[in-house]
């Protein structure tokens, strides 16, 4: 274990914030780095739990006591061997993941729980600081073809540890650019991209070939990757978005989140001068409580937004964790992101009935109004209409599933209720050949499931093509998180 009296002595506590005025003139990251002592007092907070819970709330098994007690006795080399030997990419996780580990923590019961996030982040930062991550070139090839659709964070993971194993990956993207969501939808102010370039400079180095602009299903057919390749992976995600059928939907001013986001982050990245959906001066609406909702938020704020408010359909969580969440499940509980706490205003129990449209055409106000649960249907509350100002309505309400068209039809791939792609214990599809890993297969999820999904889904692959058992398998795919 770390310290001892480490969590009797030491109260949790994490970087400061860049001051609101300050982060809201550029897109850099929000935190401030922390001091290397405060980081090992925090390391030190770790207990000596017996049973460490926080394995339970990591769908990566992440050996996180052994690399508090590492980082505590200033380890550092050792403990980034720890964390990696579990995870490929802990700059992904450690600025990104909501950390269901820590709300899983022991200490977490009756006592803030340990910064976990914050000391990996911080290992792997050293780690590169120091040159310590280095590329992993397999010592011998297997002749082994693999084709990986889709370059997010389960991609990623399926195409390093396939590459390390010795066989000879493809990463096809129909972006531009490499990265999925990482690259055009998580915010520069959440993650800045330096982190994502340089670990694929390390792949590259390692023998991952990317192809970026290459949408498979349109620019190269199913039939082409099986007839070329070994083994494909699907890790498209779940791209196809919930809409909001409501009268006015077609207005101008009407947008998808990802329609926004990406545009937002090209401008940050200097590939473009000004964004074609710009909140400068408007009076933004953001429809969806969660994090891409909150990515939205922030973004509008860089833009000069004159006001943000996010809608929730939901009621507003409570402050802390209640009966129907015990620990250590992931509580539903009211938090503030980093994008709240530069302004707007959030509403909860609240649905849009309509947009409003002015004289000329374009959006002017969208009507909402209070509801109220009942018999599991939200129900209107007679009375509590009103328009809200709006120039600019960002839709982020979640994803409800893979695209079919193009690619998945035409593998014929099986899919169950929910439209995501089957596949059997070794992450395998109906069609032979073909694996599926990350939101394309669980549907949509968090970061750090879809890192486990693409180690799973590589092991699979690696048995299917060479009959061993070398590659981790951290989840099965019919793991759920504990929320």
């Amino acid at each position: 274990m770390a310290d001892p009296k480490g969590f009797l002595t030491t109260k949790r506590e994490t970087p400061r914030s860049r001051p609101v005025d300050i982060r809201l003139k550029d897109w850099r990251e929000v935190y401030d780095d922390f001091e290397r002592t405060k980081l090992k007092d925090q390391a030190g907070r770790c207990m000596d739990c017996g049973i460490p819970f926080c394995h339970q709330g990591c769908p990566l098994g992440n050996l996180i006591p052994e690399w508090n007690t590492l980082t505590w006795g200033d380890d550092w080399r050792d403990a980034i061997e720890r964390l990696h030997a579990t995870n490929n990419f802990p700059e992904f996780t450690g600025t990104l993941c909501p950390a269901p580990c820590e709300t899983a923590c022991v200490l977490g019961i009756n006592d803030d729980p340990v910064t976990i996030k914050r000391v990996e982040i911080s290992i792997i930062d050293r780690a590169w600081d120091e040159g310590w991550v280095t590329p992993q070139v397999p010592p011998a090839l297997t002749g082994r073809k693999v084709a990986v659709v889709g370059s997010g964070p389960a991609g990623l993971a399926t195409a390093q540890q396939l590459t390390r194993a010795g066989h000879s990956v493809v990463v096809f993207e129909r972006a531009d650019a490499i990265g999925g969501l990482l690259r055009y939808g998580i915010p520069e102010f959440k993650m800045e991209k330096h982190r994502l370039d340089r670990r694929l400079e390390q792949m590259r180095a390692e023998g991952t070939e990317f192809r970026a602009g290459a949408d498979v299903g349109v620019d190269i057919t199913a039939q082409q990757l099986l007839a070329e390749y070994d083994a494909v992976v699907l890790a498209g995600g779940a791209t196809a978005w919930r809409d909001l059928p409501a009268p006015g939907r077609e207005l101008p001013g009407v947008y998808q989140a990802m329609e926004y986001l990406p545009h937002a982050n090209r401008v940050a990245r200097g590939e473009l001068a000004i964004s074609p959906i710009d909140a400068a001066g408007k009076d933004v609406v953001v429809i969806g409580g969660g994090d891409t909702g909150a990515d939205c938020v922030g973004t509008a704020h860089r833009q000069g937004a004159k006001s943000v408010t996010q809608l929730e359909i939901m009621p507003e969580p409570p402050k802390s964790r209640s009966d129907a969440h015990p620990w250590p499940m992931y509580p539903m509980i009211y938090r503030v992101s980093s994008a709240h706490e530069e302004g707007g205003e959030r509403l909860y129990s609240v649905n849009t009935q309509e947009f409003l449209a002015d004289d000329e055409g374009n959006l002017r106000a969208l009507r909402l109004v209070e509801v109220r649960s009942e018999d599991g249907r939200f129900v209107p509350v007679e009375g509590t209409e009103r328009e809200l100002p709006a120039q600019l309505v960002l839709l982020a309400m979640g994803f409800v599933g893979p695209q079919r068209a193009g690619l998945l039809d035409e593998l014929g791939v099986e899919l169950d209720q929910r439209g995501n792609v089957v596949r059997d214990a070794s992450f395998k599809s109906s069609v032979d050949k073909v694996f599926v890993a990350g939101d394309m297969g669980r549907g949509q999820s968090l970061i750090v499931w879809a890192i486990a999904e693409g180690r799973s889904a590589a092991a699979g692959v690696d048995a299917y093509l060479t009959g061993r058992d070398v590659l981790p398998a951290p989840i099965a795919p019919t793991d759920r998180p504990i929320a």
